[in-house]
Parts: structure tokens; C-alpha cells; sequence
């Protein structure tokens, strides 16, 4: 039965993502979204038939691992947009350089006003990056990949759940502004939301 595993790992997670996202499209409510939802279901099948996350990931390891191309695939938009990125360069830049820089300073100085530990606060501070990214960050300052993959997603859910509040309430007009603050501060999922 252990062998078998890794396909019903892939099957389950697959079939959860589907399920998630056809309730998430009918409902359209911030907190039905698929990277919300989806974990919590997979969280309480695991616990409820006592399943260990070790024997989940011989199979869901392969969907993590997609991660990575995936990330690279957002090279393929920017290149086809190149011109748009070349237009706006001061103003992406601009943008980037402050959300990086707002994202690092407000995780640190939350993190120790809480008086986190030093490995939380090395998790913490890349939060606001696409998660394989955030979690290559963490390793080299000393946090943990598992946290650090927790605050990411975390981000991401209140940055697209947020963010169109903050659109309504300020004059961010341009689908470009749009697109860029979800990107800064909500990462994959925000840019997901934006997509909406």
C-alpha cells in the first residue's frame, strides 16, 4: 500500500484543488479561495485517517516540485510584455524597490515587537516573494522552509482579500498600478487576483 501512495497523493490534491476552485468560482467570497480552502481539506483528510504528511509527500512532492518551473514561466508574460516593462521601468522600479523594501522593514519591526525568535524572523522576511524563491532566502539567513512557505501563502490570501479594498479606496486607476500592487504585495496569488 505504501507504493500507492504517491498516486493517491497526487489524485486527492488534484481532485481537492477542482473541488476548491468550483465552489471559489460559484461564490466568489475572499475566504473560499483554493489556496485557502484546498490545505485546511487536505490538513483534516490527513489527520482524520491519520495519514503523516512524510507518506502524503512521497506523491505531493511531485506537485511541489512544479513550483519551480512554474516560477520561471512567469518570464514568458514579461517577455511578451517586455515593451510595456520598458515604458513603465522607473515606475515598476520605484514600486518594487519601496514594497521591498516596506515588506522587509514591517516584517522585522512586527516580528520584533512580538519578540519572535530569530528563526521566525529570518521565515518572515521574505514573505512577500514567490514561494520557492522565499523559501531559497530563508535557508540562506537561517529560517525555516515550512514557516517560511506558511507566511508566503499567508501573505498572498490577505493580499488578495485587501487588495481590492485598497483599489476601491484609492486612485489606482491603470491596470499596470493594479497589477503591480497586487504582484508586490500579494506575490502568485495576488497576481491571480488581479487577473479577476
Amino acid at each position: 500500500m505504501e507504493g500507492h501512495w504517491g498516486i493517491i497523493s497526487i489524485w486527492l490534491t488534484v481532485c481537492i484543488y477542482w473541488f476548491t476552485k468550483g465552489i471559489y468560482k460559484r461564490w466568489h467570497y475572499p475566504f473560499l479561495t483554493p489556496v485557502l480552502i484546498c490545505p485546511l481539506l487536505l490538513i483534516s483528510i490527513l489527520l482524520s485517517f491519520h495519514i503523516s504528511y512524510p507518506t502524503y509527500m512521497t506523491g505531493a512532492k511531485w506537485l511541489s516540485d512544479l513550483l519551480e518551473p512554474a516560477t520561471v514561466a512567469f518570464a514568458v508574460p514579461m517577455y511578451k510584455h517586455f515593451h510595456l516593462l520598458k515604458k513603465h521601468a522607473r515606475e515598476l522600479l520605484t514600486s518594487v524597490i519601496t514594497g521591498c523594501i516596506v515588506s522587509v522593514l514591517s516584517s522585522v519591526l512586527f516580528a520584533l515587537g512580538v519578540h519572535l525568535n530569530p528563526q521566525v524572523i529570518n521565515s518572515l522576511i521574505p514573505r512577500s516573494v514567490t514561494t520557492p524563491i522565499a523559501i531559497v532566502i530563508s535557508q540562506m539567513i537561517g529560517g525555516t522552509a515550512t514557516m517560511t512557505a506558511v507566511f508566503v501563502i499567508m501573505t498572498g490570501i490577505i493580499g488578495s482579500i485587501v487588495g481590492p479594498l485598497i483599489i476601491r479606496y484609492l486612485p489606482i486607476r491603470t491596470a499596470l498600478a493594479k497589477g503591480a500592487m497586487f504582484g508586490m504585495g500579494a506575490h502568485g496569488i495576488g497576481t491571480s487576483k488581479a487577473f479577476e
